[in-house]
């Protein structure tokens, strides 16, 4: 069993970054071989529409741009299962997220029939969105979240998302200018709630572990 962990966070050591950690900590207590890709230690681009991918009679499922993604696009479709992370952005994931999910999405794609996919594996998949706004917002952004899972159809697999909502972004806000936030009760709530969402994503890691 594989498990493969993306984070599309510039933060290595953030709320995204400790979400995959306990999901990935988890598959490899329940036996799973795991790996972390941080997307901002990468140099890469979008997809590029050279369409050397859908070419008749080419190699199916491949990126042949020469970059540091095309590789990690590889490992991802021989894992069993495929867990990614990134803050939300002015309403959408971050950059270098987007960028991972065309370049997976469009070689795993069907130009054959609507809908279809090439890729003939299973890789399971769990989301992890962080975001600054409360719960209650969050359903503003379901288009979003939508858009977001749908390259990961492609992979055959299932496909879940876990929404970790008011994060807290600074140890101290007393340094930054941001005095629309009440910082005692963001703090209060990572201290009580964010523990919360650790658990489940430790549990979402085991789970596809075992799956």
């Amino acid at each position: 069993m594989k498990v493969m962990a993306i984070n599309g966070s510039p933060r290595e050591n953030g709320n995204t970054a400790a979400l995959l950690g306990a999901a990935l900590d988890a598959a490899a207590s329940a036996g799973a071989q795991t790996e972390l890709v941080n997307l901002y230690g990468l140099k890469y681009s979008g997809c590029l529409s050279c369409f050397a991918c859908k070419r008749r009679g080419g190699e199916k499922c491949r990126c042949f741009l020469d970059d540091e993604l095309s590789p990690v696009l590889e490992r991802v479709l021989a894992s069993d299962a495929l867990l990614l992370g990134s803050p939300v952005y002015f309403g959408d994931v971050s950059g270098q997220m987007r960028c991972f999910l065309e370049r997976l999405g469009f070689i795993t794609l069907s130009y054959e029939r609507p809908g279809g996919r090439v890729f003939t594996g299973s890789v399971d998949c769990a989301f992890f969105f962080t975001m600054n706004v409360a719960e209650k917002y969050a359903a503003m952004y379901d288009a979003m979240f939508k858009n977001t899972l749908l390259p990961l159809r492609n992979l055959g697999g299932s496909v879940e998302k876990y929404l970790c909502t008011d994060t807290m972004q600074f140890d101290d806000y007393s340094e930054y200018e941001a005095a629309m936030f009440n910082a005692e009760a963001k703090r209060a709530r990572h201290e009580e709630i964010f523990p919360l969402d650790l658990a489940a994503a430790a549990e979402i890691g085991r789970r596809l572990a075992q799956a």
